[in-house]
C-alpha cells in the first residue's frame, strides 16, 4: 500500500473531480417531502441567532446559502475564524457551552486543504469540509484547541476541498493490497473534526462530498455520527459512502451524549441507510470503563444482535475505541457538566500520553486498557459473533 507524503494544492492546480457536483447547489432531494432540515427538530438543535464570517466565505455561494438559511441570525465580519474576540479564549463561555455550539456559527475557509495518512478508521484523513459540532459530548477532542468555545465552522471553499480530494484520489490509483480500512478501495475519513449528519442541517457541503465520491470508483468516503439525519437517505451515495454509527450503552449516552439522537435511533437508522446505497459500520466509541460496564456493553450487543436485520449484519464492521481524556476539557466540563467528569476523569485508571497532535492527553493505562479491550472483544465474539471489530484501540 503506498502512503505518499501529506499533500497540499496551491490556487494554481487544475481542480480533478468537479464534475460530479453538477449545476448548482447538490442538496438532499427529498422528493416532495419536507426536508428534514427544516424540522422543528432541527432548529431546535441549531438556532442560530449569530454568525461571524470571514469576508470572502461570507460572499461565496456557500456562505451566502447559509446567511440567507438563517435570515434573522446577525453577521459578523471576523479576519479569521480561528482567532475570534469574545469567543475563542473568552472563559466566560464555559457556562454558555451549550448555548454557543447552537447560538452560533462560523463561517470560513480552509486555506490549505491537506491530506495525511491515517490506517486505523481510514487509509486517509480528508480535509474535513467543518470544525466544531452542535452536539455537546463530553468526551469530544474537538473543543481542546478551540478556547471555551466550540460552535460549527463552516468551510465555505468546497469546490476546493473535493478538487484537492480527486487529485490525491487520482494519484493514488487503484488500491492493490487489502487492509482493515477497506478490501478494495481507499477510504477517506471526510468528518474527523465534526459531524456530517450535523453539518447537512447547515448546507449542501456533505450533499456535494457524497456525490463527489459516488464518481470515484477507487475511493470511500467514511464518516462516523451520532445524529440522524433523513435527509442524508436521499443523496443516493451508490455505495462510495461508509456511515459509523457511534454507539455506546443507554445510560453513557444519556450521561455523556449531550444533544445527539438517542443509541436506539442510531440501530434502528442502520437499515434504512444501508436500503439508501450506503456501507453501515459501527463505532462502539468510547468504551468508558466505570462500574458495570462490562454488563451495559453486553447488553447494548444483545440489542444490536436482536434488533439489526441479516442485511446489516452481513456487511457491518466495527470499530472499538477507549476513552481519550484531557486536563483541559476536565477542567472545560467541571464548569458546565461536572457529572460526566466522575466517569470521565479517573486518575486512578488513567496515565498521561502525548497523542499524534501534540496533546497531553490521559487514557487508560496499558495493562487496564488492554483488559478491557481484550473483554469487549470477547463480548462481540459471544454476543455479536456476526460483527467484524476492525480494530480495537
Amino acid at each position: 500500500m503506498r502512503h505518499p507524503s501529506t499533500t497540499s494544492d496551491d490556487d494554481s492546480d487544475a481542480l480533478f473531480g468537479l464534475d460530479a457536483l453538477g449545476p448548482g447547489p447538490a442538496g438532499p432531494d427529498t422528493r416532495g417531502r419536507p426536508s428534514f432540515r427544516d424540522s422543528d427538530t432541527a432548529r431546535r438543535l441549531l438556532p442560530v441567532r449569530e454568525i461571524h464570517a470571514e469576508p470572502a466565505a461570507a460572499a461565496s455561494p456557500r456562505g451566502r446559502q447559509i446567511i440567507a438559511r438563517f435570515p434573522e441570525a446577525r453577521v459578523v465580519e471576523v479576519a479569521s475564524h480561528w482567532r475570534i474576540p469574545g469567543l475563542h479564549g473568552n472563559e466566560g463561555n464555559i457556562a454558555r457551552w451549550v448555548r454557543v455550539k447552537g447560538e452560533t456559527l462560523v463561517l470560513g475557509e480552509r486555506k490549505s486543504p491537506r491530506t495525511r495518512p491515517n490506517g486505523r478508521s481510514a487509509d486517509w484523513i480528508a480535509p474535513g469540509a467543518s470544525n466544531g459540532c452542535a452536539m455537546a459530548c463530553a468526551y469530544c477532542y474537538v473543543p481542546r484547541r478551540k478556547g471555551y468555545a466550540n460552535p460549527v465552522t463552516v468551510f465555505t471553499n468546497i469546490d476546493r476541498i473535493i478538487g484537492h480530494i480527486g487529485r490525491h484520489i487520482a494519484r493514488q490509483g487503484p488500491k492493490t493490497e487489502p487492509n482493515q480500512c477497506d478490501p478494495e478501495a481507499w477510504v477517506y475519513d471526510i468528518g474527523e473534526n465534526g459531524d456530517c449528519s450535523v453539518d447537512a442541517l447547515i448546507c449542501d457541503n456533505t450533499a456535494d462530498l457524497v456525490h463527489a465520491f459516488r464518481q470515484w470508483p477507487t475511493a470511500k468516503a467514511s464518516f462516523a455520527t451520532k445524529f440522524v439525519n433523513p435527509d442524508l437517505l436521499a443523496l443516493d451515495p451508490r455505495g462510495r459512502t461508509r456511515v459509523r454509527f457511534s454507539v455506546m450503552p443507554p445510560e453513557d449516552s444519556r450521561l455523556l451524549d449531550v444533544r445527539t439522537s438517542p443509541v436506539a435511533e442510531r440501530i434502528a437508522a442502520a437499515a434504512d441507510f444501508l436500503d439508501a446505497g450506503y456501507e453501515v459500520h459501527f463505532n462502539l466509541s468510547p468504551v468508558v470503563v466505570r462500574p458495570g460496564w462490562e454488563e451495559a456493553w453486553g447488553e447494548l450487543l444483545d440489542r444490536l444482535d436482536d434488533v439489526l436485520p441479516a442485511r446489516v449484519k452481513r456487511q457491518a464492521a466495527a470499530e472499538v475505541i477507549m476513552l481519550t481524556h484531557n486536563r483541559e476539557l476536565h477542567e472545560v466540563n467541571l464548569g458546565w457538566h461536572p457529572r460526566a467528569e466522575e466517569v470521565l476523569w479517573r486518575p486512578d485508571l488513567q496515565e498521561s500520553k502525548v497523542s499524534e497532535n501534540g496533546a497531553l492527553n490521559v487514557r487508560y493505562a496499558g495493562a487496564a486498557k488492554a483488559r478491557a479491550v481484550e473483554r469487549l472483544r470477547a463480548m462481540v465474539a459471544a454476543r455479536a459473533p456476526w460483527l467484524t471489530v476492525r480494530y480495537a484501540f
